[in-house]
């Protein structure tokens, strides 16, 4: 987190946006690393190692921002569909920034989630990421949260057997289960749901990322490809976002966060 300052004020960074408009959780869908890479030549795998230098702008903004959690669609499950040795790159790409990163997080305050299913993953993976978790377990400037081997649905069916259990284990009845309690068993329980979803590479699919969290989020397609995507467009995505009426199914403008 290079240049990190702590004590930043939010409306120094975006001085037309009001803090109470700044989202509180902001997912991402980082797309177009392969096509990035692709149109210089390179293979794909350097569109992923020069997309982890948007991971740390973003991330360092969103701080300064005073933005509470920044989730990053990181792996899904439907990635194992590709070339072994892109995935190879990939998991070898997760390793060396979780920790390359880890003292800078802990320098910063932020804090490490990571979602998904660990099931699949490699052990060098799994070791990484336990590390940085423990490590930063006791930051609470920004939660940042990595799906790695996330999938929406996936997400739901483990939130659906964890009800099941508890109702054979007679510690819930069908009664009692309600929107409440199945959010409390998604792997993103102890966050906000996202306010605002960026998807770059001007595509404009959810890909099966946050499905129930998103119900209510505000959407923004930006057209850079990931590699591409820092502060400039990471304020516009702001903006647009700060602009908005939110809407929550009434006819009323939904009150901005204190």
């Amino acid at each position: 987190m290079r240049g990190h300052n702590p004590d930043a004020d939010p409306l120094s960074r975006l001085p037309d946006v009001h803090p109470a408009r700044i989202p509180r959780h902001i997912a991402i869908i980082m797309d177009g690393n392969g096509r990035w890479a692709g149109e210089r030549g390179f293979p794909r795998q350097f569109g992923h190692l020069n997309g982890a230098r948007s991971v740390r702008d973003t991330l360092e903004e969103c701080a300064r921002l005073g933005v509470e959690a920044l989730t990053l669609y990181s792996f899904s499950i439907e990635n194992w569909k590709r070339p072994k040795d892109e995935i190879d790159a990939l998991m070898d790409l997760c390793i060396r920034y979780l920790d390359g990163e880890q003292e800078a997080l802990v320098r910063h305050d932020v804090r490490l989630r990571v979602i998904g299913r660990r099931e699949g993953l490699p052990p060098e993976v799994l070791g990484a990421i336990d590390r940085v978790t423990l490590a930063t377990r006791g930051c609470k400037r920004i939660t940042l949260c990595l799906a790695v081997n996330y999938g929406s649905r996936a997400e739901i069916v483990d939130a659906a057997r964890s009800l099941c259990r508890d109702a054979a284990a007679g510690t819930l009845t069908p009664d009692e289960i309600d929107e409440s309690a199945l959010a409390a068993r998604l792997y993103t329980a102890d966050l906000p749901d996202p306010d605002l979803l960026i998807r770059t590479a001007g595509e404009m699919r959810l890909s099966n990322y946050l499905l129930w969290q998103l119900s209510y989020a505000e959407l923004h397609i930006a057209s850079e490809y990931w590699p591409d995507f820092g502060v400039p467009q990471l304020h516009r995505a702001i903006r647009d976002f700060a602009g908005r009426s939110r809407r929550f199914g009434d006819v009323h403008e939904a009150k901005p966060h204190a």
